[in-house]
């Protein structure tokens, strides 16, 4: 077909000298011409997409033969190759031998026409400083600079004393950023001048440099232009290149939007001017700068194809490649139909250089795996890729480009749109990439007004707040596959659910006609939270307290699941019950959903975020209170905060969707209570202030006693509360006591609101319950019934039943009954973090340990080992509560105790060895902390002298309490830092979770950026391996839906103790690595960079100069070894003053990002 349509005759057959996407950019127009193609390629390149666009394809040497980069700079290799196999032409392509005028001079001489201008062309031209010249022997105005090739530092310093700063040291050979340094006041000019020369000869094979005045602000303009062998030229107007990083182009526009007509004009002409004048042959750029004051100063003649000839093609319909080759072959631009005056632009092109490049990260080079690949499309758009392919392996050895994208459109405003809309498309997966930041970029005003500048983007840090992509399709797969080959890593799991199904909805019906209810078509029917939030708390409380009755709190959405599951219940499944629950429970006082231990384990075992959690549930809920539990002082954390944290935490909560707080201190200390009560009071939250009941206060001589409550009581009355809370935690209020004592305090207090909670644990929490609503109490806990009962709370219909004819509840059983059918499914799908436990537990009365506590206590003593010493840890129990003090046993205290117990029963200590041996044993901090007073005052005072000699030397007695002596919060610079670290999207929530947990916060997102948004997994998937075959659905968002099927698991890797995971993703094969971690297989890798005073490798590279030894005394900042990427040079530098210990690289090298190089020792 080829032979029978050839344009050229004999000339049919080409080599592109070159790499990547250009040889494909040619490739295709030779094609259109019927020629036949050769690429050559290093064995580095072996699996590039241009060898396999070519017809036929020759690697360069020998494996190890050359270097990377070197096996395209091997000019008689190239040569051998082009006669062995009959080349007619070679095409350099850009960069490489493309400038090289050896390079051609060798190619004509074999008898192969180069596609290009002449060697005599391109020594006159292609040298900056010949070019330079021959502007000035033009009439056409050049920047100040040296007048020829510079070869030492001095010669440099010499120029800045006459010129001034800032200065610019250029590669005279070359292109493409490399080989260049902006010099300013201050700076190192020897250094950059040696970065400059090595660079240069790296990428150029000549390090030849000169310098010049550097211009601020000033826009770069380069012209295309075409010359034929016959003295013709023509150009094909301008491109506005102002938008750079490093010297390099980033983004392209054809023609210049905002460039006056008269220095346009100009522009033109001297272009055209300078490449009659040399003598000028094929395409080539004259390259201009143009000042503030829109004057222009030629810089260069670039003397190939340029990077971003596609746009120029855009606006003018002229094939540039084409007519590249067609005049090497000796047609004239007349013959081609290329006359200036036909030539015309239209509307305007943008070119994208779309990069491996990780601009959060100073656009280090990324390499890897692609992973996924899918481009964009459709009208206007334009890809002229290389290496962008699914499975491509992108090395730290070539150039970062992976595609570039040209949109074009019959307005600039248009063609930016394009490009934004396919940038969107755009979905790269395995290695960063730079389209977070064009997207930045594309959307900045300046930008927009097309008043770029060629430092633009390093004078604009606005541009590096990037909406990056969320990748949440293959962070998931990476969760699965890692499920799949090590089984679940959530804390407290043994086994897997025992539900396989998707839990199933119940339908409910109106009490009163049996009819169904349409829960999502019916409107939600108010509740208390709506006279809450129309008539306010005062108001508010003294209606529950009018109301003719009890009201329910139901806590199975938090305190049920942390008694019963280890608080493992995942946001979704409360999300698929909660439309419903809205319907079943809108009589209920409140819903207990939030705060305490649920806050912390969202974020530490679960993966998710407790305010997402909070404000996705109010919105499916806004008709029944929220109700949170506030650690008082400590806001939901185990210790005191300054308290400037309770408020910000507080208000924060009230703000997204937490309505009642009720506040408690561990210790029953009213002063640390009172920082909780303020707060809420401050946010305008509902006050629910409570006592802490511990013990039973029946039993004659114990120290919490119906005085003592009486009195705690009234002082919290004093202190101003809209409720009182009554919490019971172990579940030792009997119901005779609940009787004596909530009828002691509604006869004092005849208007006060009253909230009691209790555990289930001794089995008497249904009558305690029921003797508190007889005895005048306004609302009591409980949970669904499948999920009540032991350490949870006591079950709701058992409540109801017992009230029934009695006292009204406001609830319907038959409701209540329906919905439970839920929660029944839910023990099953979480049945792996039950804690075993058959029945009620009596001793309760005596050992005290909370329902809350006593399931991961549980489970700590089985992590410790301390399994077969059940019994012997709740007897230990007893005694280490005496040892403190007989101490009110609620979180944090009853951590404590619980904490002590488990060290005196792995050290195998008696009581008396504890006294004996206080100031010899090393304690577990929550011990230390509660003796230094960091946790409140107890009743009745600390235990004395075991106080002493437990805190030593170690630790400082507090006498006041503990957030009077802490620095208050500053939220500003918290924020700041967060906002470094994890991007802009960090919220006023985001920095409250970090004051309160900021390990937790931290680790948490480092599993969201390894693993993604997880909580919308459904929990048999999170939970529970998939099996092959096995089909998942899962919603990362409304009218976003994954199907997921694992395919296949790979063997496990003898080098790297990896796996490959095989998935389907919407019908396309995905492929995750994970490390195998129940093996154990000897790999070799390099340590990482820990600490602060390790030196690590900024990027992946190659090590190109060891500028140390080990024992040298370096100053911070002084150069530690030179690093080489995708052609770009880096400087490691220490960190820190100090001696340099071992060097673990040595030139040559290969290393990782973060791989360490030496430490630096004070």
């Amino acid at each position: 077909m080829r032979r029978d349509s050839t344009v050229l005759g004999p000339m049919n057959k080409i080599l592109v000298a070159n790499r990547g996407e250009i040889p494909i950019r040619i490739f295709r127009t030779a094609h259109e011409l019927s020629m036949q193609t050769v690429a050559i390629y290093s064995h580095e390149d072996r699996l590039s997409m241009h060898r396999l666009k070519a017809d036929e394809s020759y690697v360069i040497g020998k494996k190890g033969q050359f270097t990377p980069v070197g096996a395209y700079l091997q000019i008689d290799e190239i040569i051998s190759i082009a006669k062995h196999h009959n080349v007619n032409m070679i095409h350099p392509g850009y960069g490489f031998l493309s400038e090289n005028s050896e390079f051609a001079r060798k190619v004509e001489e074999a008898g192969i026409v180069w596609i290009g201008p002449s060697y005599k062309t391109i020594d006159a031209v292609g040298d900056k400083v010949s070019a330079r010249n021959l502007a000035l022997a033009n009439d056409v105005p050049v920047v100040p600079g040296t007048p020829g090739p510079i070869e030492t530092v001095e010669e440099a310093e010499k120029f800045v004393e006459k010129y001034g700063y800032p200065v610019i040291i250029k590669a005279a050979f070359g292109g493409g950023g490399r080989g260049m340094r902006v010099v300013r006041e201050g700076d190192d000019i020897g250094d950059a001048f040696n970065r400059a020369t090595s660079e240069a000869k790296t990428s150029f094979g000549n390090g030849t440099c000169f310098i010049e005045r550097f211009l601020d602000k000033p826009k770069h303009i380069e012209v295309q232009l075409l010359a034929d062998n016959y003295g013709n030229v023509i150009h094909l107007f301008e491109r506005d290149c102002s938008v750079q990083r490093r010297h390099q182009k980033v983004v392209e526009i054809a023609p210049a939007k905002n460039l006056p007509k008269e220095v346009r004009d100009a522009i033109l002409t001297d272009a055209v001017k300078l490449a009659k004048s040399a003598n000028y042959r094929n395409a080539g750029t004259a390259e201009f700068l143009v000042d503030e004051q829109n004057r222009h100063y030629f810089i260069e003649i670039n003397p190939r194809i340029q990077v971003e000839h596609t746009i120029t093609e855009e606006i003018t319909g002229v094939d540039i490649v084409a007519a590249q080759i067609q005049i090497a072959a000796g047609a004239s631009l007349q013959q081609l139909g290329l006359l200036q005056d036909k030539i015309n632009t239209r509307g305007f092109a943008i070119q994208c250089r779309i990069t491996t490049e990780d601009p959060a990260k100073s656009f280090q080079p990324d390499t890897g795996k692609i992973e996924v690949y899918r481009s964009a499309g459709g009208n206007g758009i334009r890809l002229d890729g290389g290496n962008g392919f699914a499975g491509s392996i992108i090395s730290p050895h070539y150039d970062s480009m992976l595609v570039k994208c040209s949109c074009s459109g019959s307005t600039f405003e248009i063609a930016r749109r394009k490009m934004l809309r396919a940038l969107i498309e755009f979905r790269i997966r395995g290695v960063k990439t730079n389209i977070p930041f064009l997207l930045a970029l594309l959307t900045n005003e300046t930008f927009i007004v097309g008043n770029c500048w060629t430092t633009f983007i390093d004078d604009t840090p606005s541009l590096f707040q990037m909406i990056t992509s969320q990748n949440r399709a293959t962070k998931m797969l990476g969760y699965l596959a890692d499920l799949v080959v090590n089984g679940s890593s959530i804390k407290g799991q043994v086994g897997v659910p025992k539900l396989d199904d998707e839990a199933e909805i119940p339908v409910i019906h109106d009490p009163k006609t049996g009819i169904a209810i349409d829960v999502e078509n019916t409107p939600i029917p108010r509740g208390w939270r709506q006279v809450l939030l129309e008539e306010g708390p005062e108001v508010f409380t003294k209606k529950v307290r009018e109301f003719k009755g009890t009201l329910i709190t139901d806590t199975t959405w938090r305190d049920a699941h942390q008694s019963l599951l280890a608080t493992r219940v995942r946001t979704i499944d409360l999300l698929n019950i909660a439309p419903t629950t809205a319907f079943a429970l809108n009589g209920a006082f409140s819903l207990e959903c939030w705060g305490g231990a649920t806050f912390d384990v969202c974020m530490r075992f679960l993966y998710e975020d407790p305010w997402a959690r909070l404000k996705k549930l109010r919105a499916a809920v806004p008709n029944i209170p929220f109700q949170m539990l506030l650690r008082g002082a400590n806001g939901v954390a185990y210790s005191s905060l300054p308290d400037n944290a309770i408020d910000h935490f507080v208000k924060e909560a009230k703000d997204n969707g937490v309505d009642i707080f009720r506040v408690f201190d561990a210790l029953n200390d009213l002063d640390q209570l009172k920082v909780g009560i303020d707060a809420v009071k401050k946010a305008g939250g509902v006050v629910e202030a409570t006592v802490c009941y511990s013990g039973d206060m029946l039993q004659p001589g114990k120290k919490y006693n119906l005085e003592y409550y009486l009195d705690v009581v009234d002082k919290i009355v004093a202190m101003g509360t809209h409720f009182l809370g009554l919490k019971d935690m172990a579940g030792t209020l009997k119901p005779k006591a609940a009787t004596i004592l909530i009828t002691a305090i509604r006869a004092k207090y005849p208007d006060l609101a009253i909230h009691v909670h209790t555990h289930d644990s001794a089995g008497t929490g249904v009558a305690s319950m029921t003797a508190a609503a007889k005895a005048g109490a306004d609302v009591v806990d409980a949970a669904s019934n499948s999920m009540s009962g032991m350490t949870s709370q006591p079950s709701i219909s058992a409540i109801l039943a017992s009230l029934e004819g009695d006292i009204e509840t406001g609830l319907e059983d038959s409701l209540v009954r329906e919905i439970d059918n839920y929660w029944a499914q839910m023990r099953l799908l979480y049945s792996c973090f039950e804690a075993d436990l058959k029945g009620p537990d009596p001793e309760v009365y005596q050992h005290e340990i909370p329902g809350g506590q006593l399931t991961n206590l549980l489970f700590q003593a089985q992590q410790l080992g301390l399994g077969s010493k059940w019994v012997q840890t709740k007897e230990t129990y007893k005694i280490a509560n005496k040892l403190l003090g007989d101490v009110v046993k609620v979180t944090p205290t009853s951590k404590v105790v619980g904490d002590l117990a488990q060290f005196m029963v792995s050290n195998n200590l008696s009581e008396e060895d504890v006294y004996k041996l206080a100031g010899e044993l090393d304690f577990p901090d929550s011990v230390l902390d509660f003796m230094e007073g960091l946790m409140g005052t107890p009743y009745g005072g600390f235990p004395e002298p075991l106080r002493t000699n437990m805190l030593g030397t170690k630790r400082q007695k507090l006498s006041s309490r503990p957030g009077l002596n802490l620095t208050p919060v500053d939220f500003d610079s918290i924020k700041q830092e967060l906002v470094s670290r994890y991007g802009p999207t960090i919220k006023e929530s985001d920095v409250a979770s970090y004051v309160m947990y900021p390990k937790v916060f931290e680790s948490y997102k480092k599993q969201v950026e390894k693993y993604g948004i997880l909580s919308v997994l459904p929990t048999r998937y999170f939970l529970k391996p998939c099996r092959i075959g096995q089909e998942l659905t899962v919603d990362i968002e409304q009218g976003k839906t994954l199907i997921i099927k694992l395919l296949a698991i790979g063997e496990i890797s003898q080098q790297t103790g990896t796996r490959e995971v095989f998935f389907e993703l919407n019908g396309e094969m995905r492929s995750v690595t994970v490390d195998d971690k129940t093996v154990s297989i000897e790999t070799k890798t390099r340590p990482k960079a820990s600490e602060p005073n390790d030196v690590g490798a900024p990027m992946a590279g190659v090590v190109i100069e060891v500028r140390t030894k080990p024992g040298t005394e370096v100053k911070k900042g002084d150069p530690v070894a030179v690093l080489s990427a995708m052609k770009m040079e880096m400087v490691i530098s220490a960190p820190v003053s100090g001696i340099v210990g071992d060097i673990l690289i040595k030139e040559g090298d290969s290393v990782d990002a973060n791989d360490l190089i030496t430490s630096i020792h004070k």
